[in-house]
C-alpha cells in the first residue's frame, strides 16, 4: 500500500472518536513517541522525601511541529504523581544537542523532558511509571490536532543507593547546582560512544562561605581569596582508586577557560570504585595535590587531594558525583545518600548564588535554627551544609 494511501486512511481513523476507533480495531498513529532515557532510581533527599529523577525521551515522528501542552507522570494504577503545565514543559523540554528549553519540537526531531517527581511524605515508591501527554500536532488532520497519548512505560529501578561519608569536613558549604532541578548538571546530556549520557545527573559543586557569608574575600582573580581553596578532599568510603589525573594547571577565577578539551574538563580528578557498579568522581583539584594513584585502597575520611580550580571551572570548588561506570563521560549519574550532616541555612536560589560568586558580596541565606540534622540523604540544591569534623 502506498504511503499516501496510508496517510489518507490514518486521517480517517484520526477523525473517529478514540473509543470507536479502538472498538473497530483500527491502529492509531502516535506521532509523539516517548521512552525513558534510564530507569529512575528512588532516593531520599535532605527534605526527608523520596525523589525520582530521570529524562523522558520524546521523538516528533511527523513532518510538522508538535507543541507539548501538558505532561502527567502516572503510577502503575494510572494515578497522577506529577503534572507539568505549559510553562513547566517549556522550561524542561530540551531539544537534542541544545541547552535551551522549549515546548515546541520541530518536525522529525528528538528532545529530552527532564522529570523530577517528589513523592508525598510516607507514600510508597511506585513499581512502574507511565506518561500522559497532551500535545498539538500541526501535521494531523484539522479537528484532531490536539491529542492525548499515554506511553513511555518504565520500571522504577530499586537498586541499592550508595550510602557514603562526606567529601569535605567543616561547615559553610553550599550545595550549588545540586539535584534536582538545577540545569547545569541535571540537564548536561551528552552523546558519548553512540548513546546519550547524563553522567552529572546527581552532581553537586561544593563551594564555601566565610563567616561573613562570602564565597571569596579579596581580588576575584586570586585563588587564595576563595574560602574553599585548598581545603582537604576526603574519601567518602573505603574504596579502590580507579584513576587519577594530575598536572592540569590552575585556571584564573572569574571566567571559564578557553580551549579546554573533554579530557581536561574535570581538571585534576580522582575516581573511586565504591563497589556494586558505583563510582565516585572528584574534580577540579589542585595540581600536585593528589595523594593517591590508581590501584590504591583508601579509607573513609582519608585526604586524597586539595580543592582547586583546574579544568573547566570558573571558581575554586569541588565537583562531586556518583555514576554507574568508571568513565566520567561514558556513564550515567546515580543518586547517593550522605550518612550524616546538618542543614544550617538555605540559599535564595541559583541567581543569587551566581551574583555572590560574581561580585564577592554576601550570599543571601535564610538561617535554619536550630540546624537540622540529616541522615542518609542526598543534599538538595542551594543548602548550607555542615559536615562532621
Amino acid at each position: 500500500m502506498r504511503i499516501r494511501h496510508i496517510l489518507a486512511l490514518a486521517a480517517t481513523a484520526a477523525a473517529l472518536p478514540a473509543g470507536l476507533a479502538a472498538a473497530a480495531g483500527t491502529p492509531q498513529l502516535t506521532p509523539l513517541l516517548m521512552q525513558a532515557q534510564d530507569d529512575p532510581v528512588p532516593f531520599k533527599g535532605s527534605d526527608g522525601r523520596r525523589h525520582l529523577v530521570y529524562e523522558l525521551g520524546l521523538t516528533n515522528f511527523s513532518s510538522g511541529p508538535i507543541t507539548v501542552r501538558r505532561v502527567q507522570v502516572l503510577d502503575g494504577r494510572g494515578r497522577a504523581l506529577l503534572t507539568y503545565g505549559p510553562a513547566a514543559v517549556a522550561g524542561r523540554l530540551q531539544p537534542g544537542g541544545e541547552r535551551t528549553a522549549t515546548a515546541t519540537m520541530k518536525g522529525s526531531t528528538q528532545a529530552l523532558l527532564f522529570v523530577h517527581v517528589t513523592l508525598p511524605a510516607g507514600a510508597p515508591v511506585p513499581r512502574t511509571l507511565r506518561h500522559r501527554i497532551t500535545s498539538v500536532v500541526a501535521a494531523a488532520p484539522p479537528g484532531r490536532r490536539t491529542r492525548t497519548e499515554v506511553g513511555g512505560a518504565t520500571p522504577v529501578d530499586r537498586q541499592p543507593v550508595a550510602t557514603i561519608g562526606p567529601p569535605l569536613a567543616g561547615g559553610g558549604y553550599v550545595s550549588a547546582d545540586s539535584c534536582c532541578d538545577a540545569t547545569r548538571h541535571t540537564r548536561a546530556a551528552l552523546p558519548v560512544d553512540g548513546r546519550v549520557r547524563v553522567a552529572q545527573r546527581m552532581a553537586v559543586d561544593w563551594e564555601q562561605l566565610d563567616a561573613a557569608g562570602r564565597i571569596y574575600d579579596g581580588p576575584r582573580e586570586r585563588l587564595t581569596s576563595y574560602t574553599i581553596f585548598g581545603k582537604p578532599v576526603l574519601a567518602v568510603a573505603d574504596a579502590r582508586v580507579v584513576s587519577t589525573i594530575d598536572g592540569e594547571p590552575e585556571q584564573v577565577p572569574g571566567k571559564f577557560p578557553a580551549g579546554i578539551t573533554l579530557a581536561q574538563a574535570d581538571g585534576n580528578a580522582v575516581v573511586l570504585d565504591l563497589g556494586r557498579s558505583r563510582y565516585a568522581l572528584y574534580a577540579h583539584m589542585q595540581p600536585g595535590s593528589i595523594r593517591v594513584k590508581a590501584g590504591d585502597r583508601v579509607r573513609r575520611g582519608q585526604v586524597i587531594g586539595l580543592v582547586g580550580n583546574t579544568g573547566n571551572s570558573i571558581a575554586p570548588h569541588l565537583h562531586f558525583h556518583v555514576m554507574d561506570g568508571p568513565s566520567p563521560l561514558a556513564s550515567d549519574g546515580l543518586p547517593y545518600e550522605i550518612d550524616s550532616y546538618q542543614v544550617t541555612g538555605r540559599g535564595a536560589g541559583t541567581a543569587a548564588f551566581d551574583r555572590a560568586e560574581a561580585d564577592g558580596t554576601p550570599m543571601p541565606v535564610a538561617p535554619v535554627l536550630p540546624p537540622t540534622p540529616v541522615t542518609d540523604a542526598l543534599p538538595l540544591d542551594q543548602l548550607i551544609i555542615a559536615f562532621p569534623g
